[in-house]
C-alpha cells in the first residue's frame, strides 16, 4: 500500500515536472543549464546522442514486448507509473545536458515572432482539448493504483471518437508537432531537435497505431481510413461525434 502510493507521488512528481521543462524549453528555445564547454560540432553530435538515449527508452518501455519481460519485476499496477518515472527522469536528464549551438539560422522579428508565439499557445490549448477529449487520460499510470488500493477492477472500455479526434487520429502529437516548430529562435541545436523528434513522433505513432489495431481490429482500421493521421485537411470532421473506433 504504502509502496503503491510513492510510486504514484513520484509519478506525478517526476512526470510532470519533466513535461513543464520540456514546454518551457519548447517556448523559449534551447537551454543550457551545464555548460560541458563542447565544440561547436560537438555540441550536436552530443545532443543527437541525449535525444537517441530517450527515444530507445521512450518508445522500448512502451512496447508490449518490453512490459512482458519486466512484469517479472514490477506489479502490473504500477506499469504506468514507473513508465512515467523512468521516462520524465530521462526526459530532465536530456534537458539539463543539453548544449546550445552559438550558430544562429532564424531569428523571427515582429509580426512574425508574435505569430509563432501564437501558434504555440493554440497548441497548448488544443493540447489539453485532446486530453480531455479522451475521457479518463492518465498520463502517469494513476488509475491502476488507485483501483488497487480499492479493490477495483477496471474492464477495458471502447475507445470513443470525440472532440479533435472527430479531424485527425493522433491530435495531441500534431500539437506538439507545432509547438516544436512555432519557436521564434532557431539555433543549429534547436533545429536539429525540431528534425530528430518530429521525425521520432511519427515513427512512434507507426509503431502506436499497430497496437491500437491489434486492440481494436477493424473499428480502427475504419477509422483510420477516413482521418487522416497527424495533419487535419479539412475544416469538416471525418467522424461522427460519439462514434466508438
Amino acid at each position: 500500500m504504502l509502496m503503491s502510493r510513492l510510486v504514484a507521488a513520484l509519478s506525478q512528481v517526476v512526470g510532470g515536472g519533466s513535461l513543464v521543462a520540456l514546454a518551457w524549453f519548447l517556448w523559449i528555445g534551447s537551454v543550457q543549464v551545464v555548460d560541458l564547454e563542447l565544440a561547436p560540432r560537438t555540441i550536436l553530435i552530443w545532443d543527437g546522442v541525449l535525444s537517441a538515449v530517450f527515444f530507445v527508452q521512450h518508445s522500448g518501455m512502451i512496447r508490449r514486448g518490453f512490459r512482458r519481460r519486466i512484469s517479472r519485476l514490477v506489479p502490473s499496477h504500477l506499469d504506468g507509473a514507473v513508465y512515467s518515472i523512468v521516462s520524465g527522469s530521462v526526459l530532465a536528464m536530456v534537458l539539463t545536458l543539453w548544449q546550445r549551438s552559438p550558430v544562429e539560422f532564424v531569428s523571427l522579428g515582429a509580426p512574425w515572432r508574435w505569430l509563432a508565439r501564437l501558434a504555440f499557445v493554440a497548441a497548448v490549448v488544443g493540447f489539453v482539448t485532446g486530453v480531455r477529449a479522451l475521457h479518463g487520460f492518465d498520463g502517469f499510470g494513476l488509475r491502476p493504483i488507485r483501483d488497487r488500493l480499492r479493490g477495483r477492477t477496471r474492464a477495458d472500455a471502447p475507445l470513443i471518437v470525440d472532440g479533435p479526434y472527430r479531424w485527425v487520429r493522433h491530435p495531441l502529437y500534431c500539437c506538439v508537432i507545432v509547438m516544436i516548430w512555432s519557436c521564434p529562435d532557431v539555433t543549429a541545436d534547436r533545429l536539429l531537435f525540431n528534425l530528430l523528434w518530429t521525425g521520432w513522433i511519427v515513427v512512434g505513432t507507426v509503431l502506436e497505431e499497430r497496437d491500437l489495431e491489434a486492440d481494436f481490429g477493424e473499428r480502427f482500421r475504419e477509422y483510420r481510413r477516413r482521418v487522416p493521421m497527424l495533419v487535419p485537411w479539412t475544416l469538416w470532421p471525418r467522424w461522427p461525434a460519439g462514434g466508438s473506433r
